[in-house]
């Protein structure tokens, strides 16, 4: 069965997308994990995911529904090509911990950084 949100609010000063389930839950999703996790191939890459960083900042200016199945999200750095479905949203919501560690360990391991003015040297001992 796929999860629908009963109620979806932007808060654009918290920079949080907000997710209300009929039974309950309730997930407050950053626009920053929402950027970093976008479905478009400009993310996922084909089969190959690419590593987003620099993203700290980023915000969303616009939620828009794609049919009955899914939203288009419109982030301030541009990125606008990715369909987040129910189903994907809900998963984002549930394993919202799990992803953002494994994100940060990624870009520990890259050399990166989420702020987009810091360069992050790797050092090699």
């Amino acid at each position: 069965m796929t999860m629908i949100p009963s109620a979806i609010n932007l808060h654009k000063a918290s920079k949080t997308l907000t997710l209300k389930y009929p039974t309950g839950e309730e997930y407050h999703l950053p626009a920053e994990l929402l950027r970093v996790h976008s479905p478009s191939a400009e993310v996922q890459g084909h089969g190959k995911p690419i590593l987003q960083f620099g993203k700290i900042n980023v915000g969303l200016t616009k939620v828009e529904p794609a049919g009955q199945y899914a939203l288009k999200l419109t982030f301030d750095d541009g990125h606008d090509s990715g369909l987040f479905t129910w189903e994907y949203l809900y998963q984002l919501g549930v394993r919202q911990q799990a992803l953002w560690d494994d994100y940060l360990a990624e870009l520990k391991k890259a050399g990166k950084s989420r702020d987009p003015s810091e360069s992050v040297v790797k050092l090699m001992l």
